[in-house]
């Protein structure tokens, strides 16, 4: 049963609400599973950060779906119940998420384009940055040894570029 909600609309306006809000599907008992197995594997894949154990926890866990396949369907939804309260028990407080997806460290991070292709007339506006940009964002000077222009090696171990 889901949660209740405190009522902060009136009845009126709730109503119109849940006309226009959308039923959720019935799933399937096997829709459910599936949803569950995959919902385990994310939630692997953010404790596990060595991709061999990841694997043979991966591995584990679809033994474990397995030799309950077939079962009668009252078992079926306890265990359902069970996985269900299992994954919110094991879900990590912190979860893996792809960099370049919302919530990532670089979503929406992308380089500005240099001024010679935004302005390939070199009529540069007079409010129009005159400093490069390191990968990391900072200020490319010479005074701090990094160049926006040619290499740059970073170094993820230690999070800084050299």
């Amino acid at each position: 049963m889901p949660p209740v909600r405190p009522q902060v609309l009136n009845d009126i306006f709730q109503q119109a609400a849940d006309k226009a809000r959308q039923k959720l599907p019935d799933l399937t008992h096997n829709q459910q599973v599936a949803r569950l197995y995959r919902s385990g594997l994310k939630v692997l894949s953010s404790w596990a950060i060595d991709r061999d154990i990841f694997n043979d926890e991966a591995t584990k866990l679809r033994a474990r779906f397995d030799a309950e396949r077939g079962c009668n369907p009252g078992k079926a939804l306890r265990l359902l119940r069970e996985g269900e309260d299992e994954l919110f028990a094991y879900t990590h407080p912190d979860p893996y998420c792809n960099p370049v997806m919302p919530g990532g460290s670089k979503f929406m991070r992308n380089p500005p384009l240099p001024m010679e292709v935004c302005f390939p007339d070199g009529n540069y506006p007079a409010d129009a940055p005159t400093y490069e940009v390191n990968p990391d964002w900072s200020k490319a000077t010479p005074e701090s040894g990094r160049a926006a222009t040619g290499y740059v090696l970073v170094d993820f171990g230690k999070k800084n570029m050299e």
